[in-house]
């Protein structure tokens, strides 16, 4: 949702790379997106910095500590009810996902090989920026 002000409601991702490979989520099939594949994140809770709010999320639906590093990119997009903004950050796991809650499957994926997945549609452009190609 938007607030009062009509602003943007902010949701993080996390570009996680290991050997040219980068992680990739598949939502749960009864959620919305379901089944689509998206970068691991979340919204933010009232008064999270998006750095915060993205390794709570982490936390909370891979069961792993993470550090955020620098801001790669941000993606507006509209939601069924709300405006949302999506920041994306290169992230550091600090060990291996250990639960899946919103997620069905992880896969480690080269950009190259991105296009073989269903993103949804917020990290498409995070996807061709990945592979080198005009978001």
């Amino acid at each position: 949702m938007t607030d009062e002000e009509g602003r943007r409601r902010i949701v993080t991702a996390a570009v996680v790379e290991r050997e040219g490979r980068i992680l990739v989520a598949r939502r749960r099939p009864e959620l919305v997106a379901g089944g689509l594949w998206e970068f691991p994140g979340g919204k933010l809770e009232d008064g999270e910095s998006p750095e915060r709010g993205l390794a709570r999320e982490l936390e909370e639906e891979l069961g792993v500590t993470a550090k955020v590093g620098e801001r790669l990119c941000a993606v507006p997009f509209a939601g069924p009810t709300a405006r949302f903004e999506l920041l994306v950050f290169r992230t550091e796991l600090l060990g291996e996902p250990t639960r899946l809650t919103d997620h069905d499957a992880l896969r480690w994926l080269a950009p190259a090989e991105m296009d073989e997945a269903e993103f949804s549609k917020p990290d498409r452009p995070v996807v061709r920026l990945l592979a080198g190609r005009p978001a």
